[in-house]
């Protein structure tokens, strides 16, 4: 893949991210979160103080070929009728919770 394509494909994540917000929040203006340009230093996505408080997360985005957590999650979707969830940890880091991004903002917006 090109490099151009490949920013390409994560600026599209962080625009996703970006309108997820947006949309969960609408009091939220416009520039009060942003995505920023790839390559830039610090958070994918900026928040202005007011959105802050109503998200109070410092975004990243990865938007890759190939994730191994992709096939956990699957995996957990196939348990039954409930939200999926993966808890990934690798050795001396913190455990962290994979959920649909869509679920994450209804529980965000609570």
């Amino acid at each position: 893949m090109k490099a151009q394509s490949a920013k390409a494909k994560g600026r599209r994540l962080q625009q996703a991210v970006r309108d997820a917000i947006l949309e969960t929040f609408p009091t939220l203006e416009s520039d009060d979160v942003r995505s920023t340009s790839m390559g830039a230093g610090g958070e994918d996505v900026q928040l202005s103080p007011a959105a802050r408080k109503l998200f109070p997360y410092s975004v990243e985005c990865k938007s890759l070929a190939k994730i191994a957590v992709f096939n956990y999650y699957e995996q957990a979707t196939g348990h039954g009728d409930h939200e999926p969830l993966v808890v990934i940890k690798q050795n001396r880091s913190k455990a962290l919770a994979v959920v649909d991004l869509d679920h994450f903002m209804e529980l965000v917006k609570k």
